[in-house]
């Protein structure tokens, strides 16, 4: 049985984040992201359109490395490529702004709270019903 497809970027940004829990991953994530932007401005800078193709190895490679090897999980950019993109960017900023790690730290504890919960119990005694949520 397969998950429903998300389909908004607010149901995305907490998977993203879960995917990329180990700081290393987001440190390359970081790298790969500035070294895409410099190659698209070196483009634009420089008129010279036949390195566009190297924004998507330099901003790529070093971030499907970082889940192939260190998180061990499938790039989100396989099934999710333009939230994911989306994702790059915002992580990137709040990694600028110095507020990704508690980003992380807020969605993963939201996270394991929810898996913590116990479903309801009902409990039928002569007729009235003891419900413990």
């Amino acid at each position: 049985m397969s998950k429903p497809r998300m389909t908004t970027f607010a149901e995305f940004w907490p998977y993203y984040v879960k995917e990329h829990r180990d700081p290393k991953t987001r440190s390359l994530h970081f790298v790969g992201t500035a070294a895409a932007l410099a190659t698209v401005a070196t483009a634009v800078v420089t008129g010279k359109k036949k390195v566009l193709p190297l924004a998507l190895v330099a901003g790529y490679g070093p971030a499907w490395f970082s889940h192939f090897f260190i998180e061990k999980n499938r790039p989100a950019t396989f099934q999710y490529p333009l939230f994911s993109l989306a994702a790059d960017f915002v992580m990137f900023g709040k990694m600028l702004a110095g507020t990704m790690d508690d980003e992380v730290a807020r969605i993963v504890a939201e996270a394991e709270a929810t898996d913590h919960e116990a479903p309801p119990v009902t409990v039928a005694s002569k007729g009235a019903d003891l419900s413990v949520n």
